[in-house]
C-alpha cells in the first residue's frame, strides 16, 4: 500500500506540471507581454474532453505532445487540386495556431476544437468528414490490444496448469470470470441461458475495468477518458439494445405491447404501452448517462483540485499556490483511490445491468 501511495504521489507530482498553465505563461516576456489570467473552467474542460493529440507537458511558451493522425475527407476537393482525402499529423496544426492544407482546428464557436475547412481567403467555410485518431480513439485502440494480450494470456496458462491452482495473471483474472459468470450472468439470465450471453458480459466487463484504469495514469499513452466519453458509452448501450431486442422471446413483446393490466389502461389511450414501450429506450439511456457522468465526474473533481493551486497562484502569488498544494494534491490522491473502487463498481453495474436486460426479455412465462 506504501508503495501504491508513492506511485500515485509521483504521478500527480508529474500530472501537475503537466497540468500547469501556468508554467506556459511565465518567462523572460514579462515585460513585453502580459501574463493571462488562469482559466479554470476552460482548463478543466479541456483536460476531460477528447483532443488532436496527447498533451504531455507544458513549459514555458511550449506544449510538447504526442501528435496523432489527421484523416480528412474535403467535400470541396476543387479548393485542394481535386483531393479529397487528406492524411497527415496534428502536429502541423501547431496546436491549433495554424492552417495547414487549408484546414485548421478552429477557435470560433460553434465548430470550436473541430476541423474546419478553409477558403483561398483563410476563411471558415465548414467541416470536412473527420475520422481522425483522437486521443480517445486512440487509447480504446490501445486497451484493446491490452485486453487481447491479457485475455490470451491467461487462456494459454489455464492451458498448460490445467488442473493445478491458478498463478499470475491468471490468479487475477480467473475469479472475475467466475464472478460474473456466478453472480451475475446465472442469477440474473439463468443457468441454462447464461452461456450464450458471457462473451459479450466478459467483453463489456473488461473493456469499461481496464479504460477506467487506463484513465486513471496521467501519462501517455494513458490518461484518456474513454469512458467518460458520451459516444463511447453510448456504443456500449446500444450494443446492450440491440443483444436484448434481437433475444426478446413472444411474452416480453407481449408484456409491452399488450401488458397484463385493467382495460381502461389501454383503451381508449394505451398508456401502459407507451410507458412500456418507453422503457425500452430509457433503459439503455440510463445505461449509457450512468457510466459517462460517474466517470467524467471522477477525472473532473480531480482536475478541479489541481486547478486550485493554480486559482490561488493567480490570485495572491506563487506562496499561495504552493500554500494549497499539499491540501490540493492529498484530496487529489483521495479521489483517485475512491476512483479506483468506482471503476470497478460502474464496470459490475453495466455488466448486471445488461445482464438483467437480458434475463427480462427472456424469461419464461410463469
Amino acid at each position: 500500500m506504501l508503495k501504491l501511495s508513492k506511485v500515485i504521489l509521483l504521478l500527480f507530482a508529474f500530472s501537475i506540471v503537466a497540468f500547469n498553465p501556468l508554467f506556459a505563461q511565465e518567462g523572460n516576456e514579462a515585460d513585453s507581454h502580459k501574463k493571462e489570467s488562469f482559466d479554470a473552467g476552460e482548463f478543466i474542460i479541456e483536460h476531460v474532453s477528447d483532443s488532436y493529440d496527447w498533451h504531455i507537458i507544458s513549459f514555458k511558451d511550449k506544449d510538447i505532445s504526442v501528435p496523432l493522425p489527421i484523416i480528412l475527407y474535403s467535400k470541396n476537393p476543387e479548393l485542394h487540386s481535386g483531393k479529397s482525402f487528406h492524411v497527415f499529423m496534428s502536429s502541423k496544426f501547431h496546436h491549433g495556431h495554424s492552417a495547414y492544407k487549408g484546414f485548421q482546428i478552429s477557435e470560433n464557436k460553434p465548430n470550436e476544437g473541430k476541423i474546419v475547412e478553409l477558403d483561398a481567403n483563410g476563411t471558415e467555410i465548414g467541416k470536412p468528414i473527420d475520422i481522425s485518431i483522437t486521443k480517445t480513439i486512440a487509447e480504446v485502440l490501445i486497451s484493446v490490444i491490452l485486453l487481447f494480450w491479457l485475455l490470451f494470456s491467461v487462456v494459454g496458462a489455464t492451458k498448460r496448469n490445467k488442473g493445478k491452482a491458478p498463478t499470475g495473471i491468471q490468479n487475477l483474472v480467473e475469479p472475475l470470470i467466475l464472478f460474473i459468470r456466478d453472480e451475475v450472468a446465472k442469477p440474473t439470465i439463468g443457468d441454462k441461458k447464461y452461456e450464450k450471453y458471457m462473451p459479450f458480459l466478459l467483453t463489456v466487463f473488461f473493456f469499461i475495468l481496464v479504460n477506467n484504469f487506463m484513465g486513471l495514469i496521467p501519462i501517455p499513452p494513458f490518461g484518456a477518458n474513454v469512458t467518460g466519453n458520451i459516444g463511447i458509452t453510448m456504443v456500449l448501450a446500444l450494443f446492450t439494445f440491440v443483444i436484448t431486442t434481437i433475444n426478446g422471446n413472444k411474452h416480453y413483446w407481449k408484456e409491452i405491447y399488450n401488458p397484463d393490466v385493467p382495460w381502461w389502461l389501454k383503451f381508449p389511450i394505451p398508456l401502459m404501452p407507451i410507458v412500456e414501450l418507453s422503457g425500452v429506450i430509457t433503459k439503455p439511456f440510463v445505461l449509457m448517462v450512468r457510466l459517462f457522468a460517474n466517470m467524467m465526474a471522477g477525472h473532473m473533481i480531480v482536475t478541479v483540485f489541481v486547478s486550485l493551486i493554480f486559482i490561488f497562484g493567480a490570485m495572491a502569488g506563487p506562496i499561495a499556490g504552493y500554500a494549497i498544494s499539499p491540501v490540493s494534491v492529498a484530496f487529489s490522491v483521495f479521489i483517485v483511490l475512491l476512483d479506483i473502487l468506482v471503476s470497478f463498481i460502474q464496470a459490475y453495474v453495466f455488466t448486471l445491468l445488461s445482464a438483467l436486460y437480458f434475463g427480462m426479455a427472456t424469461a419464461d412465462h410463469h
